[in-house]
């Protein structure tokens, strides 16, 4: 059978990469990533790398992470809404390194996309870029590919890698915690960026059925919620640093004295609380929550009466309210609470029995 051949040369264009909008979305992306840079950045958005300098530390210890946005990004695509995805890939990376009481010191992020448009991809980094700047990270680089056949049309994905600093001697690890030490939460914005899979077969919504049903589902008020479902699933993911950086000995930009250091800090993610809060405790310990202790906002109730969930799913799967959990002995308490008036008693370290490491009763 003999071939065919277009009476004209094929582009890359024409197969669903435009070279042309690249170069110019680069161009954006670096002012917008100038806005970021910190004295230690000696090359940025630009070169085949970014480079920084790290200086003014005794025994640094680099403390790296890597996360995504998972499905959320679904709901912001079928509603044409990009502003609050970068935000939200930010803020968790920036939480979880947190953890070790890490400051942040430079970004990259991985955006791909199939017939993704260059306002949408913009709208995107300037989340990214403006979530740096408001912890003081440096939005260093990354990478923007446009993957048609890999990814639907309009679909995307987007991924953050983050690396801070912290001296050897002042990484929190959680050793230190022992029996009877308290648990303060501090509340979340909504979901932050987990269970999306599940909210959204709950609500029928982003599934690719029905897109202009599930746009107007998605406008809905709902009884409890103050303001639309969308408004609620698109709720940026907390970020915590500046709250809590003041405890951990990384300096803070008004100067105030620093507080004792915590003795540990879960990110309540993936896995809920049950998934999370183990990982900060000795073998030895367990964590004892007091339910009612803290509020959980209308939309976990909400996605658990439509959906008939489970309470102990609903724990595996969502943050139910707390974002952070941390632990100090009990003398610090109002301490913490004065600087952080958020922060709620919410439980206490106690013996582990059995398997269990999270009773919440």
């Amino acid at each position: 059978m003999e071939e065919t051949h277009p009476p004209e040369g094929m582009t890359y264009a024409q197969a669903g990469v435009d070279v042309d909008a690249a170069a110019r979305l680069v161009d954006r992306i670096k002012e917008m990533a100038r806005t970021t840079h910190r004295p230690e950045v000696l090359a940025g958005v630009g070169p085949f790398s970014g480079l920084f300098r790290l200086s003014g530390y005794q025994d640094p210890v680099l403390v790296a992470s890597a996360d995504g946005v998972g499905t959320k990004l679904k709901i912001a695509a079928l509603l044409d809404r990009y502003d609050t995805v970068g935000l939200d890939l930010v803020n968790h990376c920036v939480n979880d390194i947190l953890t070790t009481g890490a400051e942040p010191l430079f970004f990259l992020d991985y955006l791909a996309s199939s017939g993704l448009p260059e306002e949408a991809k913009t709208a995107i980094v300037q989340g990214v870029a403006s979530a740096c700047q408001a912890v003081g990270c440096a939005l260093l680089g990354g990478e923007t590919a446009d993957m048609p056949n890999i990814y639907g049309h309009g679909d995307f994905d987007l991924v953050g890698f983050i690396v801070g600093v912290i001296e050897r001697g002042q990484i929190i690890d959680g050793n230190t915690i022992r029996e009877g030490d308290v648990l303060l939460g501090l509340p979340s914005s909504g979901l932050h960026t987990n269970g999306y899979s599940l909210a959204r077969k709950v609500f029928g919504v982003a599934l690719g059925d029905d897109p202009e049903e599930e746009r107007a589902r998605l406008g809905r008020s709902y009884p409890g919620l103050e303001a639309t479902l969308a408004e609620a699933l698109l709720a940026p993911h907390r970020c915590y640093y500046n709250e809590v950086s003041r405890f951990i000995g990384i300096p803070t930009k008004s100067g105030k004295p620093v507080f004792p250091k915590l003795k540990g800090i879960a990110h309540i993610t993936g896995g809920g609380i049950p998934g999370n809060l183990p990982r900060i405790l000795p073998e030895r310990l367990a964590a004892g929550l007091r339910r009612g202790s803290w509020p959980v906002q209308p939309i976990f109730r909400l996605i658990q009466k439509r959906g008939n969930v489970a309470e102990d799913e609903m724990y595996r799967t969502f943050n139910m309210g707390l974002g952070l959990i941390v632990t100090c002995p009990p003398e610090d308490v109002e301490a913490v609470r004065v600087q952080v008036p958020e922060a709620l008693v919410v439980g206490e370290v106690i013996a582990r029995k059995g398997e269990q490491r999270v009773a919440i009763e």
